[in-house]
């Protein structure tokens, strides 16, 4: 998928969504429900990952991207995050290789310079493996936050204005838009966050000012595929308007 993506809102949209993001919210509660480490936790979302990613690519959705590491992720005790680095490296070399066999892309966003180099060449070449695959694609954020994706487009934009390429007058919401880190992907149709938490924590500001919210009270470890089809259902059954009314959204179906 390399075509253009424009910023502008839309005025209609399918039944099904083209890209689901997920924040999987509720390992560690789910391990303190249990007596155990929040690591287990940690290690049981992998189960929910593999059967949500399954279920998305059976159901034709062409990108999911899993809210996986916030950029405040590392203000968690420092046991926890080299368990879920050390979780990353793990998934990184088991895993890419079944998603190759399955067709799927996957590309991780986020600032990696705070990644081991071992971590950030293990990333690398998983998205070397699969840069060619069509059948959907996998974005895992990591180390990522929508005010360092915005931050970080506006740099580059202005980095372009300060080298004369571009003027003022030429930054457009579209402009913008292609310098975030999936700019060239269609906008997120469906966010849902698992656990029962009702805010979006500093995930895709820019990507969700029409995204439907689907806000789900079961555990992320406990979220596989019954749980994915009962939001994909959710969203099948909404009217999405764009700021139009229910007239014209009849009128044009």
């Amino acid at each position: 998928m390399t075509e253009t993506v424009s910023a502008e809102i839309p005025v209609s949209a399918d039944s099904r969504p083209r890209h689901v993001a997920i924040i999987m919210d509720g390992n560690n509660r789910w391990a303190k429900a249990r007596r155990l480490k929040g690591v287990a936790g940690h290690k049981a979302g992998v189960d929910a990952v593999k059967s949500v990613v399954e279920t998305c690519a059976r159901e034709g959705v062409e990108v999911l991207t899993l809210f996986a590491f916030s950029s405040e992720n590392w203000r968690r005790p420092k046991d926890e995050v080299s368990a879920l680095m050390k979780l990353f490296v793990f998934a990184l070399e088991r895993e890419v290789k079944k998603l190759h066999r399955n067709e799927i892309r996957l590309r991780i966003i986020g600032d990696r310079s705070a990644f081991t180099p071992t971590l950030q060449e293990l990333m690398a070449n998983a998205e070397q493996l699969t840069r060619n695959n069509t059948r959907m694609t996998l974005v895992i954020a990591a180390n990522y936050g929508g005010h360092w994706d915005i931050v970080q487009a506006t740099r580059q934009v202005a980095e372009k204005v300060k080298q004369g390429l571009l003027q003022p007058s030429d930054i457009t919401d579209d402009l913008i838009q292609q310098h975030l880190s999936i700019g060239d992907l269609p906008l997120p149709d469906l966010m849902i966050r698992t656990a029962g938490e009702q805010r979006i924590s500093n995930f895709m500001l820019w990507h969700l000012a029409y995204t439907e919210l689907y806000f789900s009270p079961v555990f992320w470890p406990d979220f596989k595929q019954d749980e994915m089809h009962k939001a994909l259902q959710s969203y099948a059954g909404r009217q999405r308007r764009f700021g139009q009314t229910d007239d014209q959204i009849t009128a044009t179906s």
